[in-house]
């Protein structure tokens, strides 16, 4: 086992999680703006992830650094892989199933899900903040979703918040993997693994494409890889419940990108909503930042 990689620098964290919030949310327009010309989601998975390869590996050919992309921790890496596929899958999908503003929204719930997922599989003892939050978390999603009124569409809600699920596994993974991988090794091998189912199925789905759809895949491709890399960049240099505060600066840019690209301005039941499920994400931010000085403290004094 490598030593661990340790940088602590959580403003630079800070800095780097709001621009990969910015540039997702760019990328997020690409998908929606790609699948609509009618491109098949799996084919813009596929171009999204195989440019990613080539790409590094000329990088670091260039610097004769491919050494960097060598890694001891390739099972690690490709339970990543898996598990980030099928969040993408999830995530697409839930853009091209619901408006910009409420799919980001949505997204928001991958830090209740957390919680959930530590309480279920680490057997976490979770206090009564952070389990005020998941209910108030959940309640925003219902002023959101409206079920039966048929503005959200039931099947985009929960693929959206089957997307978020996913995030909460795949930080942990992340945020484990950064410990001894260098950012780009991380995102290198998890393109290298996903495109391969990826390029099984694409002779099923891939159709001509014209010159308007090649440059909106290659812009999903080109924000795609720089949003992994920041994202990744971010947890190398903080710990996920502070850098993960920043991510809802995204729905700022979902609502006005939403705006200019698709002319669409959410409804009143999102401003209403969307403030509980960001408040339920900040109070868990916050409640994770004084148990983490509180475990901090304790070691000190031992």
């Amino acid at each position: 086992m490598a030593e661990p990689i340790r940088y602590h620098r959580p403003q630079m964290a800070l800095l780097i999680r709001l621009g990969a919030a910015l540039v997702l949310s760019i990328m997020l327009v690409f998908v929606k703006l790609v699948t609509q010309s009618g491109v098949s989601l799996t084919e813009t998975l596929f171009w999204r992830q195989l440019p990613t390869v080539p790409i590094l590996l000329a990088w670091f050919a260039a610097r004769g650094q491919l050494s960097t992309l060598g890694s001891t921790r390739l099972k690690a890496h490709g339970g990543r892989a898996m598990t980030g596929l099928m969040g993408m899958f999830l995530n697409f999908g839930a853009v091209t199933l619901l408006p910009l503003a409420e799919a980001t929204t949505f997204n928001f719930t991958s830090a209740i899900w957390a919680v959930i997922l530590s309480a279920l599989l680490l057997h976490e003892r979770i206090g009564v903040w952070r389990w005020a939050a998941v209910l108030l978390g959940f309640a925003g999603v219902l002023v959101i979703a409206q079920p039966g009124s048929g503005h959200i569409p039931l099947l985009g809600a929960a693929v959206a918040l089957g997307a978020a699920f996913m995030i909460a596994l795949i930080s942990i993974q992340i945020r484990d993997l950064a410990q001894t991988e260098h950012p780009l090794t991380i995102v290198f091998w998890f393109a290298a693994f996903s495109v391969v189912p990826l390029a099984i199925a694409l002779p099923f789905v891939i159709v001509p494409h014209t010159l308007y759809q090649w440059s909106l895949l290659g812009g999903l491709a080109l924000f795609g890889l720089l949003g992994q890399f920041l994202l990744t960049a971010a947890l190398r240099f903080g710990a996920v419940a502070s850098v993960i505060v920043m991510d809802y600066s995204s729905l700022i840019w979902a609502t006005l990108l939403g705006w200019w690209v698709f002319d669409l301005l959410p409804p009143h039941t999102t401003w209403l909503g969307a403030p509980l499920v960001v408040g339920a994400g900040l109070l868990i931010a916050w409640r994770e930042h004084r148990l983490s000085l509180q475990k901090a403290r304790a070691m000190v004094g031992e």
